[in-house]
């Protein structure tokens, strides 16, 4: 695929290829369709109604939201969301693939995340279930449930971005939480993220192929700094915004041995599949050595150091 910087990749275009699509292979034989595999969707306004939403979509979406839509299928739609500063997901990509059901907008779309098996996110399933109040998939009220004349595909996606992929998701959990604090989740959760970069550039979704690999090239230095200053300590997981030097002398953040542990395993996988798309990463260390202020993180110098800072904490 030609390669294509984000800035010029469109937010909003309607493409051919739906064949990857999880809707599209999950398409009941009895379902009506043509000789090319279009839907039949013969209701004539929920036909308008779609094409209303393509147009809120193109007019609208904000700049870390991307959607495909099909030429042959317009029941299908594909959206990338951009993960937040602030929060966990931070330069991540996170794909959903919805469908329009035959009576929309009488009942809400179908949403499904492509997980890869990884749940990030109490809302995310790692079936790719997503439970959201606004899907009617999760209890709720008044408007924070899909309405027919006043709900829209727009509104999804800025919850997917706003209400689900947050600063500290441990909270969307109302049972059992998925941690024992909100801040070893997050560090769960950015581990996660960092798994599902390297299968997004692994097999990439349709469509968007030179869109991931222009979004990681720009951004890869940043996610391994990152994962650099949240491994060592120097920031709370979520909010490195690229500044923080591996040296800095700021109090340290407690980091799990879990946590660092996963950031010695996905640092030089990541590393090298940066490496393989053309990302700028020579001035990089290509695996995690040390705690960053150039001392051994193992043998009796560095446990002798750990023990001192719990001590003194």
């Amino acid at each position: 695929h030609e390669q294509v910087g984000v800035n010029k990749f469109k937010q909003f275009d309607c493409v051919v290829d739906y064949s990857d699509h999880y809707y599209y292979h999950q398409s009941k034989p009895n379902q009506k369709s043509n000789s090319h595999g279009t839907m039949m969707i013969n209701n004539r306004n929920t036909m308008k109604r779609i094409m209303k939403e393509w147009e809120i979509l193109e007019k609208n979406l904000p700049a870390s939201i991307f959607v495909r839509v099909y030429e042959g299928r317009i029941d299908l739609l594909r959206a990338a969301i951009i993960g937040a500063s602030k929060t966990p997901y931070h330069n991540g990509l996170f794909f959903f693939d919805l469908q329009f059901p035959s009576d929309y907008p009488n009942n809400p779309p179908k949403v499904y995340y492509r997980s890869f098996g990884l749940r990030l996110n109490p809302n995310l399933y790692n079936s790719g279930y997503v439970c959201l109040s606004l899907l009617n998939t999760w209890g709720g009220k008044g408007t924070e449930r899909w309405c027919p004349d006043k709900s829209t595909i727009l509104q999804v996606l800025l919850s997917l971005q706003g209400l689900v992929l947050n600063e500290k998701p441990y909270y969307n959990e109302p049972g059992i939480k998925p941690a024992w604090s909100w801040e070893s989740y997050n560090a769960d959760v950015f581990a996660l993220s960092c798994k599902t970069m390297l299968y997004l550039m692994k097999k990439p979704a349709r469509n968007f192929e030179g869109f991931i690999a222009a979004h990681f090239r720009d951004h890869a230095s940043v996610i391994l700094k990152a994962c650099v200053a949240y491994r060592n300590g120097r920031v709370r997981i979520g909010l490195f915004d690229g500044d923080a030097l591996v040296g800095s002398k700021k109090k340290k953040v407690n980091v799990s041995k879990k946590f660092k542990d996963s950031m010695n395993e996905l640092y030089p996988e990541l590393y090298k599949a940066f490496n393989r798309i053309g990302a700028s990463v020579k001035n990089l260390p290509e695996k995690l050595e040390d705690d960053g202020d150039g001392k051994p993180a193992n043998g009796i110098i560095g446990k002798l150091k750990r023990f001192w800072e719990a001590m003194t904490a």
